[in-house]
């Protein structure tokens, strides 16, 4: 184990992609298998991100920043808004429990407005189809 402090273990020379979700994922409190369940993907899947083995979709991607609490960039180049704050094990459980609630939120938003901008794609779609008729 190396004596370096926690927040160069952030740094963006040395960290990967799956370094910061790793990382993340651990200051938030969350187990591997709890954020793959959050996310609605598997935890092999989870793992292949955490070690750099495949890259998550864009949709996924913003699911993750949601639900980790940082910024996309962050998690993409290790710049921008990253995990900050005490760690989920020093909070009280009332606590946790609230910032668990707001992460699944932010993440379920995010999947809505991704479905919504597909629903309104198509429904330009179909509407300029009819008009031509």
């Amino acid at each position: 184990m190396t004596t370096d402090t926690d927040d160069s273990w952030f740094d963006p020379d040395t960290t990967t992609f799956g370094d910061r979700v790793a990382g993340a994922r651990e200051r938030s409190g969350m187990t591997q298998t709890e954020m793959a369940k959050r996310l609605g993907v598997k935890l092999k899947t989870l793992k292949g991100w955490e070690d750099d083995q495949s890259e998550p979709r864009a949709n996924k991607l913003s699911m993750m920043a949601g639900l980790l609490n940082v910024s996309l960039l962050w998690l993409l180049s290790g710049e921008g808004e990253g995990p900050d704050g005490p760690a989920a094990g020093d909070l009280s459980p009332d606590i946790n429990e609230m910032l668990t609630e707001i992460r699944d939120i932010r993440a379920q938003l995010s999947l809505s407005t991704d479905r919504l901008g597909r629903l309104e794609k198509n429904l330009r779609s179909k509407l300029r189809e009819e008009a031509g008729e």
